[in-house]
């Protein structure tokens, strides 16, 4: 098969080579996917160059961990009738070799998910660990059912999902959004109410969709940017 691999830590232009690998064959339990589209998010930037004291774990690593294609073959203990499924897939590479960088990836079944026709390859290979990290945001601490929740960044890889999930979560959402054209865009997105930041007195203005009420939930892209922002609004500053 066709694949993209380092053998060692560095910048792209040092260390990815592109060439000819085995095709990779599932075990039990796992699921061979054509890949369509290789996602690539900043996590698999970091392990390539080394960001956060990591090493490498493997002599060779294929990277990325999301992706999108069609299951082609089964190993043992999953059912044929998976071979021909639309699938996106997620934690391709995260504590294995071998991620979506190449024609074909090799995951447990259940990190192949079941992708309805009607959603692109291309919109699906993103979704993989921005939605898991945007599912986390929200419902890390329980439920959000009844509860005022303001997601920044809101039309952003992880933005997007955490908008959706909170509100189908049951969640008054408020999006956070950079300049004033984009609010029209969060609004169709999901969110019940948006704020521009480039407007200023961003505190203030949240808190006017709550009647002045604190919030019950933040989803921060930029935690240290905005960290007096968001004390102001859950009522928790000093």
């Amino acid at each position: 098969m066709r694949a993209a691999w380092y053998d060692r830590q560095g910048p792209a232009r040092e260390v990815l080579q592109v060439g000819e690998l085995p095709d990779p064959q599932p075990g039990k339990g796992e699921v061979r996917v054509r890949v369509s589209v290789s996602g690539i998010h900043v996590g698999d930037l970091g392990k390539r160059q080394g960001w956060w004291g990591s090493t490498m774990p493997y002599p060779r690593v294929v990277p990325h961990g999301d992706g999108a294609g069609v299951i082609d073959a089964v190993g043992p203990g999953i059912h044929r009738s998976r071979i021909g499924e639309r699938v996106w897939v997620y934690l391709a590479q995260s504590y294995r070799p071998f991620g979506t960088a190449a024609e074909y990836t090799v995951v447990p079944a259940r990190h192949a998910v079941p992708l309805p026709a009607k959603v692109p390859y291309e919109q699906a290979a993103g979704l993989g660990i921005p939605g898991i990290t945007a599912h986390r945001a929200i419902f890390g601490d329980g439920s959000v059912t009844g509860q005022r929740v303001v997601v920044t960044g809101a039309l952003g890889a992880v933005g997007r999902p955490a908008l959706a999930v909170a509100r189908r979560g049951g969640a008054t959402v408020i999006a956070t959004v950079r300049t004033p054209d984009q609010i029209k865009p969060a609004l169709a997105a999901g969110a019940h109410h948006a704020v521009d930041t480039a407007g200023g007195n961003v505190a203030a203005r949240i808190l006017e969709h709550t009647g002045g009420e604190p919030l019950d939930r933040v989803a921060e892209l930029a935690f240290d940017a905005n960290l007096a922002t968001n004390l102001e609004i859950s009522g928790t500053a000093g």
